[in-house]
C-alpha cells in the first residue's frame, strides 16, 4: 500500500536520479547528447530566423537599393574589360600552355576557363543575373 512517506521518497528519488543525469550531460555530454543539443540549436535558430519573413504584414517597410552594388560590380567589371582583364587572360593563358606541356590537363582546362571568362564575364552575368542597373 502506498502511504505518504513512501511517495515523498519515490519522488525525491526520481528528483534526485533526475537532477545527476542532467547535471552529468552538462558538465561530461556524450556525442548523441551534444548531437542532439546542436540540432535543437540549428532547428530553433532557423525558426527564428524564418519567423519573421512567415508573419504577413509584420510591419517591416524596406525598399531594396542596389544602387552601390551596382555600382561596385560594374567598377569591377570595367577593371576586367579594361588592361586588368588582359593581364588576367594573357598570364593564365600562358598557365595553361605550360601546364598542358607538363602533362596536367585538369590544370590547363582551368587556366582556359579563367582567360575565356575574363573576356566574358560581362555577357556570362547578363545572362544570369539582372543587370539593368549596370552600365554597359
Amino acid at each position: 500500500m502506498l502511504t505518504k512517506d513512501s511517495i515523498t521518497r519515490g519522488v525525491r528519488e526520481a528528483y534526485l536520479a533526475s537532477c545527476q543525469k542532467l547535471g552529468a550531460s552538462f558538465n561530461a555530454p556524450t556525442q548523441k547528447q551534444t548531437q542532439i543539443g546542436l540540432f535543437i540549436f540549428g532547428v530553433a535558430l532557423l525558426a527564428i530566423g524564418l519567423s519573421s519573413g512567415a508573419i504577413a504584414q509584420d510591419g517591416h517597410y524596406a525598399r531594396y537599393n542596389d544602387v552601390r552594388l551596382a555600382d561596385a560590380v560594374n567598377q569591377i567589371l570595367t577593371y576586367l574589360e579594361g588592361t586588368f582583364g588582359a593581364l588576367i587572360m594573357v598570364a593564365s593563358g600562358l598557365g595553361a600552355i605550360l601546364s598542358a606541356a607538363f602533362g596536367q590537363y585538369r590544370a590547363a582546362l582551368g587556366c582556359l576557363i579563367v582567360a575565356v571568362g575574363a573576356f566574358i564575364l560581362r555577357s556570362i552575368l547578363g545572362t544570369f543575373f539582372n543587370d539593368e542597373n549596370i552600365m554597359a
